[in-house]
């Protein structure tokens, strides 16, 4: 498959040569919570086909951005895994994350998928570092089936899939619970009070959830139609003086 290029000298331009085509983004997200499978990686991304998630695959590791692994026992199977120049792109995944929240999420429509581990990278995007200075706490979050913990320490965070060894605090919610949170119809604040989240542990551990992770309010990129009309106004105006 002959590679796209905008063929721009601009450290913009050369970065998206390399991640800009479609799934390549969504296949850094994946890996960038720890090695997967290529069966992993199919069962979380419907839609893209075999011959195309193993040509993004063979992109990457071609670009130097993933590596191919073999996962450690029981699993002993093969793998494909994020290289240094890979891990690097996480700060950016996650800014676009934090920005979808705000401005593109919204409210699930008909036929979207939607896999609960996300949330791993989704809760990294809504972390607020100074809420967390001089804390250590462990959080493990089960989301149906889906399980995965938080370490909070001291100002950082790291989001690991599997359970805790000895969480402060469990929270266990559905989907649908996680889905309301995620599109601004609810909070985890919400969902622990209306007993739509399940918790247990250290209650003081529990009451600084809401300050640890923060969704961002979503808001529309459409200009309010009165703002912009008042706006016309006032321009008119001053055309007018």
């Amino acid at each position: 498959m002959e590679q796209r290029t905008y063929n721009q000298y601009c450290a913009t331009a050369r970065t998206l040569d390399l991640v800009g085509e479609r799934w390549t983004l969504l296949l850094i997200r994946e890996l960038l919570t720890g090695p997967k499978r290529f069966g992993d990686l199919q069962a979380s991304l419907r839609g893209l086909g075999t011959g195309l998630l193993a040509a993004r695959l063979k992109h990457l590791e071609r670009e130097g951005l993933a590596r191919k692994v073999t996962l450690p026992p029981p699993a002993r199977t093969s793998a494909y895994a994020l290289t240094e120049a890979g891990e690097e792109l996480g700060p950016a995944v996650l800014a676009l994350a934090r920005w979808g929240m705000r401005w593109a999420l919204g409210e699930r429509r008909e036929g979207e998928t939607f896999h609960p581990g996300w949330a791993v990278l989704g809760m990294e995007a809504c972390f607020v570092p100074e809420a967390s200075a001089g804390l250590h706490l462990v959080y493990e979050f089960r989301v149906d089936d889906e399980v995965f913990h938080a370490e909070v320490d001291d100002g950082a965070v790291h989001l690991v899939h599997g359970p805790a060894q000895r969480p402060d605090a469990s929270i266990a919610m559905s989907e649908d619970v996680l889905i309301a949170m995620a599109s601004g119809r609810s909070s985890m604040g919400a969902a622990i009070e209306d007993g739509s989240a399940a918790v247990s542990g250290d209650p003081a551990a529990v009451r600084r959830l809401a300050d640890l992770f923060h969704i961002p309010a979503p808001r529309s990129r459409r200009p309010d139609q009165a703002a912009q009309e008042a706006e016309q106004a006032e321009q008119a105006g001053q055309a007018e003086g």
